[in-house]
């Protein structure tokens, strides 16, 4: 699996994301981050324990209109005690960004503007083909490997984060 250490940064095409360690530094400290992969057509969730050391896939959330996306998103936040949100910016592997990154930031913008959580773009490159992976030497069906792909690409994204911010 490539290194997905590169997150992006606050101003890089119109974010109002934090910096690792800006973000770091907003968070309160007990608190859990909640890792989002957003897709078309669901969002895979995963949460950390309080001491931000372990991500945990959570669930995985049907896409409809964004506004009750954004509010079942902010409910489990509050539910579960979260302090921050990393989100998997699904970046070209040569770096560049295409359409889905382009939908990813919109998505981060318009939630932006609604919770004053800090935000974490993280670079998810080949977190769903490594998700993937895992779900195969792990035996799952093909229909099971469906239903959980999105929370373990989620999860993945998360670890990778606080591992990271661990280091900053």
């Amino acid at each position: 699996m490539a290194p997905m250490n590169r997150p992006a940064a606050e101003g890089e095409g119109g974010s109002v994301t934090l910096e690792p360690a800006a973000f770091a530094q907003a968070l309160r400290p007990g608190t859990r981050l909640l890792g989002l992969d957003v897709g078309t057509k669901t969002i895979g969730l995963a949460l950390s324990d309080v001491t931000c050391t372990i991500a945990t896939g959570l669930t995985t959330l049907r896409r409809g209109k964004f506004a009750s996306d954004a509010r079942r998103l902010l409910e489990l936040a509050q539910e579960h005690g979260v302090g921050g949100l990393v989100v998997g910016l699904p970046v070209n592997l040569d770096g560049s960004e295409g359409p889905r990154a382009q939908s990813t930031r919109a998505f981060v913008r318009n939630l932006r503007a609604l919770t004053t959580l800090p935000i974490l773009l993280w670079d998810e490159r080949l977190s769903t083909a490594a998700a993937e992976r895992a779900l195969l030497e792990a035996d799952l069906s093909r229909r099971r490997r469906a239903m959980v792909i999105d929370k373990v690409a989620a999860t993945l994204i998360l670890q990778s984060a606080l591992d990271r911010l661990r280091r900053a």
